[in-house]
């Protein structure tokens, strides 16, 4: 059975990549296209797979580079700081309110609809490059959390070393999304970018619900894994 004709340019472009370093600038489309006699039509659809599978990926108004490796990160128990460990990052808190519970918020939380939750956005990145959006939703007010966690910059920790919460159980639920506009200006990739959505619920070691959050992770940097063992 023949290869589909995109599919033998994505093989020839995986060739070059693999003799380049990461960062490394390919050739433009129109390029490759004339190199393999081939339409742009077809490289493109080479190109746009092999950015979903992390091996490349585009900068606007710069053209398309090879990837670093795609990082691997094990999600259980962990937060992002924790995933992160050994990776020079960082996160830019992009809103942080006091808002009245939402009746999702209070289903998730465990908390009567209209009272106090905390709301909490951030962007995570490693070495300036985004990564993920955040927003996390806390029971109450959580006075001075902003301060807190400028100083810790891991929230688990904040809420364990400030508030006293400890969290000891956590669930994640992760599905597909595609990138909307605002979130694909801040993420710096293009409307429809593949994503993973991840919702957390976390709970503290007298079973309180404790954080929900809701996570737009970029498709072509994250692997999530799951463990199970007897």
């Amino acid at each position: 059975m023949s290869l589909p004709k995109y599919y033998e340019q994505k093989l020839r472009i995986l060739e070059i990549i693999g003799t380049s370093s990461p960062g490394t600038m390919i050739p433009t489309e129109r390029e490759l296209a004339e190199r393999f006699e081939t339409s742009r039509t077809t490289v493109r659809k080479a190109i746009a797979e092999l950015v979903v599978e992390g091996r490349l990926e585009r900068t606007q108004g710069r053209g398309t580079f090879v990837a670093d490796p795609k990082k691997i990160h094990v999600r259980q128990m962990t937060s992002f700081s924790q995933d992160m460990t050994g990776y020079k990052t960082d996160s830019v808190v992009l809103d942080l309110e006091r808002v009245p519970a939402t009746e999702e918020m209070a289903v998730h939380l465990d908390v009567p609809a209209g009272s106090t939750v905390t709301r909490l956005r951030r962007l995570r990145r490693q070495e300036t490059e985004p990564l993920a959006i955040e927003t996390a939703h806390l029971p109450g007010e959580l006075s001075g959390l902003e301060a807190e966690l400028a100083e810790r910059g891991s929230l688990y920790a904040t809420l364990r070393e400030a508030f006293g919460i400890d969290i000891s159980a956590a669930e994640d639920h992760i599905e597909t999304a595609l990138a909307a506009a605002g979130d694909a200006e801040v993420l710096g990739v293009d409307t429809g970018h593949p994503l993973l959505l991840v919702h957390r619920t976390a709970w503290d070691e007298h079973g309180r619900a404790a954080e929900w959050t809701r996570g737009l992770f970029r498709g072509d940097r994250f692997r999530f894994i799951a463990r199970i063992s007897k």
